[in-house]
């Protein structure tokens, strides 16, 4: 079996301890080892040095599985190593929350001896896909998003207005900090702490949610995933923000945005007990008021 291993802030006194089990781990279990190259160039000498572990600078499909060690976050910018490629992915987590990467470290060990008995389930997660007119070369080849697509404004404490389009259709003009388009899975990120609403994995949704809007009538606005969403900006600057997950371009207010579902998804593997309504109690703490 052929394992890739994506990691960032090795730093980080809890990454390195999983970073630590988890090669122990996948050396005992036998299967092949290939660590993304910058990360690995972080690690002790022991451990760079060690024939049984390999690198990676990019992903093809001989891969079987895809480890992520960090937060949600670090699992974003793994999907960008996978792409189209099919390659599940699962999480191990030392950030914070952790909605994607749901395995703690003390969880290692059972966890993988589990998914290596084929004792797991998939699930799979939409994806948006972004293009704009004109081109933007930053993006052409990863122009994908698993959480959200973010419009926001750049260098002004102004506003910005963002006129939204579904399917051609005029929607409305929202006059606000900036407009979030996200995936279900996406729906826990930024989309919630903006008043989004929480949508199930498995749902054929995408939600509308504006950042701060002045006019206090803009509400979340669910729509179904097969609608194309064109956006375009303006303001006081000649610029402004796009973000695809954590990464940022700008573009100038000239720039046509359109945005739809992508051809492609994301496989997350799970635990056979794991389950979204219990990852929701656990990380949003749902439940825990004494009235309960």
């Amino acid at each position: 079996m052929k394992v890739a291993v994506y990691g960032q802030n090795y730093t980080k006194e809890s990454t390195q301890k999983a970073f630590e089990i988890l090669i122990e781990v996948l050396l005992d279990h036998g299967v092949d080892i290939l660590v993304e190259a910058d990360f690995l160039s972080q690690q002790n000498e022991t451990l760079q040095n060690n024939a049984s572990i390999k690198t990676f600078t990019h992903l093809d499909r001989s891969y079987e599985l895809l480890i992520s060690i960090g937060g949600d976050g670090t699992i974003l910018r793994a999907i960008t190593y996978v792409s189209d490629l099919g390659i599940p992915i699962v999480g191990i987590n030392t950030g914070r929350l952790g909605f994607l990467a749901t395995i703690q470290t003390d969880e290692i060990e059972i966890s993988l001896s589990e998914i290596f008995k084929g004792n797991y389930k998939i699930s799979e997660r939409s994806l948006l896909s972004v293009a704009t007119l004109p081109k933007n070369s930053r993006i052409e080849d990863t122009n994908f998003a698993l959480n959200e697509i973010a419009l926001s404004r750049k260098n002004t404490t102004s506003m910005i207005t963002v006129e939204t389009h579904l399917n051609d259709e005029y929607l409305t003009s929202y006059w606000a900090d900036g407009l979030i388009l996200s995936t279900p899975t996406g729906s826990t990120g930024y989309s919630l702490s903006c008043g989004g609403p929480v949508i199930a994995p498995d749902a054929n949704n995408f939600a509308l949610t504006p950042i701060a809007p002045h006019n206090l009538s803009a509400r979340p606005l669910i729509i179904p995933d097969n609608t194309v969403v064109t956006f375009k900006v303006d303001g006081r600057e000649d610029q402004f923000l796009m973000s695809l997950d954590s990464r940022i371009v700008t573009l100038p207010n000239t720039t046509t945005v359109t945005v739809k579902k992508a051809n492609f998804v994301i496989r997350m593997v799970e635990r056979l007990n794991e389950t979204f309504l219990d990852t929701l109690r656990k990380k949003l703490l749902w439940g825990e008021d004494r009235r309960n």
